[in-house]
Parts: C-alpha cells; sequence; structure tokens
C-alpha cells in the first residue's frame, strides 16, 4: 500500500504496481489513485464497502473511495472503449473477456507514480486500438480534507468517449444514513429512500447484508454542482463535494455501505483535456 498523512488522519492507497495487490484492483475501478482505506486514529476506519469489513473483498465491489472510467455507457451498456469484449479501460489496460462479464486484465497500463510531503501524483499513457490518452491522478490530504484531481487527454486522432463515475463508499450507522443534498436535487418515490421537504435523504428501512439494497437515480437541476453532507457513526459529518454539476448521479446502499455517484458524460476531441475534483472532509470525531 502507498499512504498519505496529515497530523489527523491517514490515507491509504492500492499501489497501481504492485503485483500483490491486483487481487483488490480488478478492471471497474482506476488503478491509480485508488483510495482503499481513510484512517482516523481515534475513530478508526472511515469509508466502508459493500462487503465491509471483508478484508479481500471482490474487485468488482471493492471498497474506500474508488473512481471509474467506463468501457460502456450507462444505463443502456453500448460500448465506448471495447468491442466484442476485447479493448481497453481507461486507467487499467488492455482487457479481454472474463468470468461474470467481466473483463480480465491482459496488459496493465504502467503507471510512474511521485509521492510528495502530502500529496501522490500517478500519471499514465495508454494505446490500444486507435485510442491514445495521457491520465493525470494527484491525491493530496490536508487536515481532515482529502482531494482527488483528475485529468485526461486525448492524444489519439479521433473522439474520445469519457464516461467517469466516482463510487465512495460511506459508513453507516445502524445500518442507516442521512443525506442532504443540494437544492432542487430529487428523486422518484421508491422502496428504499425517503426525500424530506428540506432535501434531506434517509433509509426508509435498514438492508441486510450485501444484496438487499436500493439503487435510484437522482433528478439534477441545471448548473447544480454535487456538494453533500453525509452522516457517519463516529464523526459529526463527512461533506462530499466535485467541481461540476453531474451529467448522472444515482444513490446506491446495502446492509454495509451507501452511495452517492457524480458522472461525467461527455466526449473529448483529439488533442482535449477535461480536468475534475473531488474533496472529502472528514469532520471532528463525535463526542
Amino acid at each position: 500500500m502507498l499512504t498519505l498523512s496529515s497530523e489527523e488522519l491517514k490515507v491509504e492507497l492500492l499501489d497501481p504496481g504492485n503485483a500483490g495487490e491486483r487481487r483488490h484492483q480488478g478492471s471497474r475501478f482506476c488503478w491509480g489513485g485508488y483510495v482503499w482505506r481513510v484512517v482516523d486514529p481515534v475513530a478508526g476506519d472511515l469509508v466502508a464497502g459493500p462487503e465491509w469489513p471483508e478484508a479481500s473483498p471482490r474487485a468488482f465491489n471493492g471498497q474506500g473511495l474508488p473512481e471509474s472510467f467506463r468501457h460502456s455507457s450507462f444505463p443502456d451498456q453500448r460500448p465506448l472503449t471495447m468491442v466484442g469484449g476485447r479493448g481497453f479501460v481507461i486507467g487499467v489496460g488492455e482487457v479481454g473477456p472474463g468470468p461474470e462479464s467481466q473483463p480480465v486484465v491482459e496488459n496493465p497500463c504502467y503507471w510512474e507514480v511521485n509521492q510528495s510531503d502530502r500529496s501522490l501524483k500517478f500519471e499514465t499513457r495508454q494505446a490500444s486500438q486507435g485510442w491514445e490518452t495521457d491520465l493525470v491522478r494527484i491525491v493530496s490530504i490536508a487536515g481532515r480534507t482529502l482531494a482527488s484531481v483528475s485529468r485526461l487527454t486525448n492524444r489519439g486522432n479521433r473522439p474520445l468517449p469519457l464516461h467517469w463515475f466516482a463510487h465512495p463508499f460511506f459508513a453507516l450507522g445502524g445500518g442507516r444514513l442521512t443525506c442532504d443534498l443540494p437544492a432542487g436535487y430529487a428523486f422518484d418515490e421508491n422502496p428504499g429512500f425517503a426525500l424530506s421537504a428540506s432535501g434531506r435523504l434517509s433509509f426508509k428501512r435498514p438492508f441486510h447484508g450485501v444484496d438487499d439494497g436500493q439503487f435510484q437515480l437522482l433528478k439534477i437541476p441545471p448548473n447544480t454542482p454535487l456538494s453533500v453532507n453525509v452522516s457517519h457513526p463516529r464523526l459529526s459529518f463527512v461533506r462530499f463535494a466535485a467541481d461540476f454539476t453531474p451529467d448522472v448521479c444515482p444513490v446506491w446502499g446495502n446492509g454495509n455501505t451507501w452511495s452517492i455517484e457524480p458522472y461525467i458524460v461527455t466526449t473529448l476531441a483529439p488533442g482535449e483535456s477535461r480536468t475534475w475534483k473531488l474533496t472529502y472532509e472528514f469532520g471532528p470525531v463525535s463526542s
């Protein structure tokens, strides 16, 4: 594992060059900058996962604060950078068909990793089947705030589909969680989540285990970047923010975790770049 530390938090990230950690990496989540754990010396682990607290969850489920570049569009599963089950996944490498419709990484991309006092910089260049990309990811820590910045550049000679999403796994308290959504965010009536008049999401009931849960798309007003306050069993709050208005944004939860998943859905012209940022502020330990 790679580590970052401030005076208040320790962050563990998967090492994209460590073959021993491949069992955690899989083909779903970007290898460079994959935050696996965030630890407070008093409160312990601050994030979770779909199989939490399983020490070696299935790579597709993962844990922590992963981010993903899709090889197919959501929700129609239209192929993007893969054809006939083969192609490449940005931030992962060349892949081929695998079990349970999950690609197998056949030629992982090489990551250059540089660490400074409070940040880790991950860089990779990929070229496959006429696609060519440069990806830079920087994860940094300051006090109780963790930041993740990504920049993707299309180095190829044809338009590049950029379908990316964050999949943070927040911790539950008593099997439940609440989240203050931005003004105007809403969702349809469903059996799992409720929304108050003030815009506060809550669980209608606790979920049980890995397979019991609810997936729900949010309705997003224009020009409203995502910024939410999420409850936490041991902290006063967690504040999660993106510096963009999501093009799509599901919420999902099961018996072990809950996630809000801002998407970027766009196309980069040859030579074009896109940069975006996520921040996580972990509030003080509850008294």
